[in-house]
C-alpha cells in the first residue's frame, strides 16, 4: 500500500510503478489527504483493495486535456465536486459570488465551476465516450433525484441524467464503491451494474426494475408543487438501509432513474479501519508554495468519532446523506490517532474538536435500530423524545477523559454541535459538569435556531422552554465550577414558518437576554432537506399543510436585520419591520425598545392592548422577570 500520496501527475504515476490506473478520481477540491475530506477516504479505500487511483484535482474545464493527464482508467472514471456542493461554495444565500474557497490553495476563487460534477462528467465524455463514470459526494447525493435548485430557482432533473453519468455512488460510499470496482474488475458491463446498495442507475427497462415504489414523474413534478411534496417525503421516508424502499422516477424520453436502497452502516471495527489508513494528514505538498489550503486548518487537529445523525433538523440535508443510524469509531482508534496527531510539529497542546454531525451521539438511538433500522415516519427527539430512545453519555465522557490524560495535550474542546435537548435529557449531570470544567473555552456554541415554537415545529426543533431549560442549567453548572463561561447561540433567520411577527418575538428575546449575535444565518434552501422543500412548494411535506415562505429578499433582509437591531447600519430596515409587523411600539425611548425614533419623529405610542415585551411570552412560557436570572450566561456584544 502506497504510504505516500497518491499520483497526482503521470510523472508520479510511473514513478510508484503504474503504467495504467483502474480509476482516475476528478474532485473539485484541492488534493487533501486528510479522512475529513471524501476523495481521501474513497481513494484509500480503494487503494486497501488493491485498487490504483490517481488523482486529478481542479482540472481547468475549458481545455480538454486537463482530464487526460493519466490517459484512460483501466476501470473508470470517479467525480466528485468536493466536500462541499459546488453552488454553496461559490454563493452566498443572497447569490452574491463569494470571495474565498477554502478547499483551494491559497483560498483563491474560480478555480472550479458551478455545478462541477456535471461540468467535470461533460469534459470528461467529451473526450472518453464509453468509459465508466461514476459521481459521488455531497453534490452528486443530494442532487440524486429531482430536485430544487435554488439558484436557478427551478425543479432539475437527476444529476445522473444531466452530467452523462453511469452510476451514482451516494451516502459515505465506502461499502458501494468496493462493490462498484469488484464488478467492474469481474468483467460487469457499467450498464449491468444495477443491484448495489447505495447507488443510482438509469435504464430504459422499466420490465427491469422490481420491487421498487413509483415517484410521480419529472414532468409531474416540474409542474406541481404538491407532487413535488409528496415525491420528496416518499424519497425522505426511504433513506434507511433497512425499512428503505427501491425508487424509481420516469422522464419524458422514457428514462429510468433508480435509486435503490441506502448501504449499510459501517460497524465500529469497519470505521476502525477506515480511519486507519495510511493518509498523510494534510495537503499535498505541490500547493505550500501558493498558500497551503485553509480548510486544513480546521480538521488537522480534531478527531472525528462518529458519522450519522438522528436529530432530525428539518434544514439538515444529513438524513440524506449519512442517514439517521450513528456509527461510530472505537476509543482504541480514535486515541491511537490522537497519539500521532499530538507529537506533529505544529500542535499547540490543544484538540479543536472530537465529534461529528452531532458530538454527543456516540451510539444508536435505541435498540430496534440495531435490527429495524430508523423508524421511517417518526423522529428520535422531536417533537418530544421517543419512549424508547437510550440517552447516556458515559461512552463519550470516557473517551473524552482518555483523550485529555495523553502527554502533550493542555485541552480538548468540543466544537462539533451539542444536542442540548439530548443532553438535558439524560438524568445524571456528569456529563454537562465535564463539558462546563474541561471541554468549553470561555464559550460553547449551541443551535436553538429561533425562540418562536411555531418556527422551531417546522425547524423539527425542540421547543423554547427547552432551550431555556438548559440555558439555566449551563448557567448553574458553571457558578458551582466558579467559571464565567457564555453560551454563543446559532440563530436563523427567515425559515419557512417564520413572518415578520416571529422574527419580532426573537429581537424582543435577544433584548431580554441583552445579548446581540455577531452572525446570523439567514436560510439557505441547499438541496434535498424538508426545510428546502417547504420553502419550494409552501407547503410542509410531512403534513401537506400550508406554511408561511419569505423569499422577497427585502423582506428577508428585514428578519436578518431585527436579529441585529443594534447594528447602526440595520437601522432602516429595523424600522421599516417594526412598523409593517404593527409593533411601532418598539420604536422609543423606553428601555424595551429595539430603536429610537428618528430625527424630527416622536415616539410612537405603545402597541394597542399589549405592553413592551409581551410578544416572547406567548412562546416562552416564561414569567416576566425569568430572563433576568439567566441573561448572563449569553456572550454579550457591542452596548451601543
Amino acid at each position: 500500500m502506497n504510504k505516500g500520496f497518491l499520483p497526482v501527475t503521470r510523472e508520479e504515476m510511473l514513478h510508484q510503478g503504474i503504467s495504467q490506473p483502474d480509476f482516475v478520481y476528478v474532485i473539485g477540491d484541492a488534493y487533501v489527504d486528510h479522512p475529513s475530506f471524501g476523495h481521501a477516504i474513497i481513494s484509500r479505500v480503494l487503494e486497501s483493495r488493491g485498487y490504483s487511483v490517481g488523482i486529478i484535482s481542479q482540472p481547468d474545464w475549458k481545455y480538454e486535456d486537463s482530464i487526460d493527464v493519466f490517459g484512460e482508467p483501466r476501470l473508470g472514471f470517479l467525480v466528485s465536486a468536493g466536500n462541499m456542493d459546488s453552488m454553496v461554495n461559490h454563493y452566498s444565500v443572497s447569490k452574491k459570488r463569494r470571495d474565498r474557497d477554502a478547499f483551494t490553495p491559497g483560498g483563491v476563487m474560480g478555480k472550479r465551476p458551478d455545478y462541477a460534477t456535471i461540468v467535470y462528467c461533460n469534459l470528461i465524455r467529451r473526450k472518453y465516450k464509453k468509459t465508466p463514470v461514476i459521481i459521488g459526494g455531497i453534490e452528486a447525493s443530494l442532487r440524486r433525484l429531482s430536485h430544487y435548485d435554488y439558484w436557478s430557482n427551478k425543479i432539475k432533473r437527476s444529476i445522473l441524467l444531466d452530467s452523462g453519468a453511469d452510476l451514482i455512488s451516494y451516502g459515505m460510499g465506502e461499502r458501494s464503491i468496493v462493490e462498484i470496482a469488484d464488478a467492474l474488475n469481474s468483467g460487469l458491463d457499467i450498464k449491468d451494474i444495477t443491484f448495489i446498495p447505495g447507488t443510482v442507475y438509469k435504464t430504459r427497462k422499466r420490465e427491469d426494475i422490481y420491487d421498487a415504489l413509483k415517484l410521480p414523474c419529472f414532468e409531474e413534478v416540474k409542474a406541481e408543487k404538491e407532487a413535488y411534496a409528496r415525491s420528496f417525503y416518499i424519497q425522505y421516508c426511504n433513506t434507511d438501509p433497512y425499512s428503505g424502499k427501491r425508487l424509481f422516477e420516469t422522464y419524458d424520453d422514457k428514462m429510468y432513474v433508480v435509486q435503490n436502497p441506502a448501504a449499510k452502516p459501517l460497524t465500529t471495527s469497519e470505521m476502525d479501519t477506515v480511519y486507519a489508513l495510511p493518509y498523510m494528514r494534510t495537503y499535498h505538498p505541490s500547493y505550500e508554495e501558493l498558500g497551503g489550503v485553509p480548510a486544513i486548518s480546521e480538521v488537522k487537529f480534531s478527531l472525528v468519532s462518529n458519522r450519522g445523525c438522528f436529530g432530525g433538523c428539518s434544514f439538515c440535508a444529513l438524513t440524506f446523506h449519512q442517514g439517521r443510524m450513528i456509527q461510530t469509531r472505537s476509543h482504541e482508534s480514535i486515541v491511537n490517532e490522537a497519539k500521532k496527531m499530538v507529537w506533529e510539529e505544529d500542535f499547540k497542546g490543544y484538540i479543536h474538536d472530537v465529534g461529528g454531525p452531532t458530538a454527543n451521539f456516540r451510539g444508536k438511538s435505541c435498540k430496534k435500530q440495531e435490527k429495524n433500522g430508523a423508524c421511517p415516519g417518526k423522529q428520535c427527539l422531536f417533537p418530544k423524545p421517543c419512549e424508547n430512545l437510550e440517552i447516556d453519555h458515559q461512552d463519550y465522557l470516557a473517551l473524552l477523559q482518555k483523550l485529555r490524560n495523553l502527554p502533550n495535550v493542555k485541552k480538548v474542546f468540543i466544537r462539533s454541535g451539542i444536542r442540548f435537548d439530548y443532553l438535558i435529557y439524560d438524568k445524571d449531570r456528569t456529563f454537562l459538569r465535564e463539558l462546563c470544567e474541561h471541554h468549553v473555552s470561555g464559550q460553547l456554541k449551541v443551535a436553538p435556531e429561533h425562540i418562536s415554537n411555531e418556527v422551531l415545529t417546522k425547524m423539527g426543533k425542540p421547543s423554547v422552554e427547552v432551550y431555556e431549560k438548559f440555558v439555566e442549567l449551563y448557567q448553574k453548572t458553571n457558578e458551582k465550577l466558579g467559571k464565567n463561561q457564555f453560551l454563543v447561540p446559532y440563530l436563523m433567520s427567515s425559515h419557512p414558518g417564520s413572518t415578520l411577527k416571529e422574527a419580532v418575538e426573537l429581537a424582543e428575546y435577544l433584548r431580554d437576554l441583552g445579548y446581540m449575535p455577531q452572525q446570523v444565518q439567514d436560510f439557505y434552501p441547499t438541496p434535498s432537506t424538508i426545510s428546502t422543500c417547504m420553502y419550494c412548494t409552501g407547503l410542509d411535506p410531512r403534513t401537506m399543510e400550508p406554511v408561511y415562505v419569505a423569499k422577497n429578499p427585502h423582506e428577508k433582509a428585514m428578519q436578518r436585520a431585527l436579529i441585529q437591531y443594534k447594528n447602526p447600519k440595520n437601522y432602516e430596515l429595523v424600522r421599516e419591520a417594526l412598523i409593517k409587523a404593527g409593533r411601532e411600539d418598539l420604536i422609543g425611548y423606553d428601555k424595551k425598545c429595539l430603536i429610537r425614533p428618528g430625527k424630527g419623529e416622536g415616539t410612537y405610542s405603545k402597541h394597542p392592548g399589549k405592553t413592551h415585551g409581551q410578544g416572547r411570552r406567548k412562546n416562552s412560557g416564561g414569567k416576566p422577570g425569568k430572563k433576568k436570572t439567566i441573561r448572563n450566561v449569553h456572550k454579550k456584544r457591542d452596548k451601543s
